[in-house]
């Protein structure tokens, strides 16, 4: 099955492993966009992969 284009703030939730307020910490910084369907809040999939590959890397003893 291929990468959807966007997800939900519940899905980027699950398929990040970060939290709903970490995620909309990122959409106030706008480290990650959103759109509005109606209700519903979009996160592009390519710009969630793209945050998430900013992060830093974990450094043991750091």
């Amino acid at each position: 099955m291929a990468n959807p284009i966007a997800v939900t703030i519940p899905d980027a939730v699950k398929l990040s492993g970060l939290s709903r307020t970490s995620i909309y910490e990122a959409l106030k910084r706008q480290d990650i966009t959103a759109r509005k369907a109606g209700r519903r809040t979009l996160i592009s999939f390519a710009d969630l992969e793209a945050y998430l590959a900013s992060l830093p890397t974990y450094q043991a003893g750091a």
